[in-house]
């Protein structure tokens, strides 16, 4: 576990030391967002929710993302929500679509879930407004997963150089 961290750790500050010396205008994106899922095992019968996502991007190519928002379940006899709070890493494929991986926690906020963990890859088109994008959502904890839309409308927070 030790040296996977000491790894990590040292991929990332070299990873961090090459973005540096590129002439990027390095900076934050935000974004806010309409989602809706559909279950892949028949647990609950959709999802709906809102997000916010922050980016920070390092170059043209690669993106550091967290994202929150609040996320209901439609199931019988009880529904369900919860509030997501995902890191992820986007990479983009040419100027607008892009990979991501994203992990976190969900919350359980009401009905009988309690927290957990989640886990996503991310396929997506991103211009200088829109995101959309297609994912794979597994919740570990709740012993359900979904395929999630999501439609975004995001800014630049970056200092024009």
């Amino acid at each position: 576990m030790k040296k996977l961290v000491l790894s990590i750790s040292l991929g990332l500050l070299f990873t961090s030391a090459a973005f540096a010396q590129t002439n990027y205008n390095k900076g934050f994106r935000l974004g806010f967002g309409l989602n809706g899922g559909f279950p892949t095992d028949g647990d609950y019968d959709g999802s709906i929710g809102v997000d916010v996502r922050a980016q920070y991007d390092f170059s043209k190519k690669t993106s550091l993302t967290l994202t929150s928002g609040y996320t209901h379940m439609f199931a019988e006899p009880e529904e369900v929500g919860f509030v997501p709070a995902k890191l992820g890493f986007k990479y983009f494929l040419g100027n607008q679509f892009y990979l991501m991986g994203e992990a976190g926690a969900a919350f359980g906020v009401n009905g009988n879930l309690d927290n957990s963990l989640i886990i996503a890859p991310v396929f997506g088109f991103a211009n200088k407004f829109i995101d959309a994008s297609v994912r794979y959502e597994r919740y570990s904890d709740y012993e359900t997963d979904q395929i999630a839309l999501r439609l975004a409308y995001g800014f630049s927070l970056k200092k024009k150089k």
